[in-house]
């Protein structure tokens, strides 16, 4: 019975349009593999061709595959590396090419070994089971199937009914095979896959948070510090209006304090997300480079918006990176330069000083112990906030002061400094930048000699 039902099901005219139009569809695959079998014994460069092309043919195949059979699978990962060489050598290794260049090479044949009986079995299995019809037509002369009398067209018609039940296992049997290559040759494996949702989830916790901390910055920017304002200037109506000294003096005292609450909250919110990244990086990086004690030189060539954690991140670094070349390097100029690079931004920032910076794993230093209390104290109270999404997906907040650096480089006095300041403040600070970077699949990279000039890259993914 299911035998009989299998051409009533759409799945089988589905694999039946499948398998026929693969033939086609699996041809030039099928003929840029074996220039990938000839180039790979001739001409490298040409190879480094044939496998970025092989690369894409896994979107190429999905189309059919989800149209008529409802297959899905994931791009291929991008490539690894910042450089264009890095990239080459990344294709070279990167065995998604060369399994997508094998399935092209498996696909047409499996495609003709499907499609051709199929064809047939279309074509002469109705023929065959009409055949006692048409036979009055021409009993002699046509002989098609090699019978020369009416009753011996009934055992073509039968073998014809046969072909025809037989055709939709035989359909499945190719598209299961197919299925198999797929599974094995273009769909990612299932640790890729893990690694996929881990990232996919990771970017959507690092712009959930940025969101939150953006949305934390303009609540303190807009209502507490609105409410301060207020009360300084309150406080300063008092002071003008009371007669009283002792007044006049507390409210003086009261209205420095809402001063000094009101620059420090300013740095916690400049600390969270940077006014100036609403304009844009290039502005910010620019903004920054005019405040800094050094002068600064800033180029930036982008082709597009990064996400807002990445430009925290760059900014950021940029910050501690001025601030360090002020406090350690003796240091008369510095470059900053922000470019494209494929799929990567390529921050590099340096100075003409005096060299030798590090990068020196920051050594926690033990918890001071808090003095005797005179009597019970009261239950703490802790509020949830951002701290607990995680320090990887808060961004520059959760990375620690060796990492945020100030938000505004402010004119530092170079001097004397103390044995080992500068291993320490570039070591440790650098440090920060390092973790930051990693966090974001990045990596920081410091050249910089005794003598000069100090030359420190960061290198972040486009998309988080």
């Amino acid at each position: 019975m299911i035998i009989l039902q299998a051409w009533r099901t759409a799945r089988t005219w589905r694999e039946l349009a499948y398998v026929l139009t693969g033939v086609v569809i699996a041809l030039p695959p099928f003929l840029l593999g074996l220039l990938g079998v000839a180039f790979s014994t001739l001409a490298f460069p040409l190879l480094i061709g044939v496998l970025a092309l092989a690369r894409l043919t896994p979107r190429y195949f999905r189309g059919p595959a989800r149209r008529f059979l409802g297959w899905q699978w994931a791009n291929p990962p991008p490539l690894t590396g910042g450089s264009r060489w890095q990239r080459i050598l990344a294709i070279v290794r990167d065995p998604t090419a060369w399994r997508a260049l094998c399935y092209c090479l498996a696909r047409w044949p499996l495609a003709f070994t499907g499609a051709y009986p199929t064809a047939f079995a279309v074509l002469a299995g109705p023929a065959a089971i009409t055949y006692p019809l048409w036979w009055f037509i021409a009993p002699t002369s046509l002989g098609a199937f090699g019978t020369q009398t009416w009753s011996g067209t009934w055992w073509i018609a039968l073998q014809g009914a046969a072909v025809l039940l037989a055709l939709p296992w035989w359909l499945r049997l190719i598209v299961l095979t197919d299925g198999l290559l797929v599974r094995g040759l273009l769909q990612p494996s299932q640790a890729r896959q893990r690694i996929a949702e881990l990232e996919a989830g990771r970017a959507a916790l690092q712009a959930d948070a940025t969101a939150m901390l953006r949305r934390i910055e303009r609540d303190l920017h807009d209502g507490t510090q609105a409410r301060l304002v207020a009360l300084g200037l309150t406080l300063a109506r008092i002071e003008h209006r009371s007669t009283e000294e002792p007044v006049r003096t507390l409210a003086a005292n009261a209205r420095g304090t809402v001063t000094e609450a009101l620059a420090e909250l300013r740095d916690i919110v400049r600390g969270m997300h940077p006014p100036a990244l609403d304009d844009g990086l290039e502005i910010a990086l620019t903004t920054l480079a005019a405040r800094s004690a050094v002068p600064a030189e800033v180029t930036v060539s982008l082709t597009k918006r990064p996400p807002d954690a990445t430009a925290s991140a760059l900014y950021f670094a940029v910050a501690e990176l001025l601030t360090n070349v002020a406090r350690h390097t003796s240091a008369t100029r510095v470059r900053i330069n922000l470019r494209t690079n494929g799929n990567h931004l390529r921050l590099t920032v340096t100075d003409n000083g005096h060299g030798g910076a590090t990068l020196i794993p920051p050594h926690p230093s033990p918890p001071a112990p808090s003095p005797p209390s005179p009597g019970p104290a009261a239950p703490a109270r802790t509020a949830p906030g951002p701290a607990a999404l995680g320090p990887a997906a808060l961004g520059p907040a959760a990375l620690g002061p060796d990492a945020l650096g100030p938000a505004t480089p402010g004119p530092a006095t170079p001097g004397p400094a103390a044995p080992g300041a500068a291993a320490v403040g570039a070591g440790t600070g650098l440090a920060g930048l390092a973790r930051r970077a990693s966090a974001l699949d990045g990596e920081l990279t410091v050249d910089s000699p005794a003598g000069g000039p100090t030359t420190v890259t960061m290198t972040l993914p486009l998309e988080v």
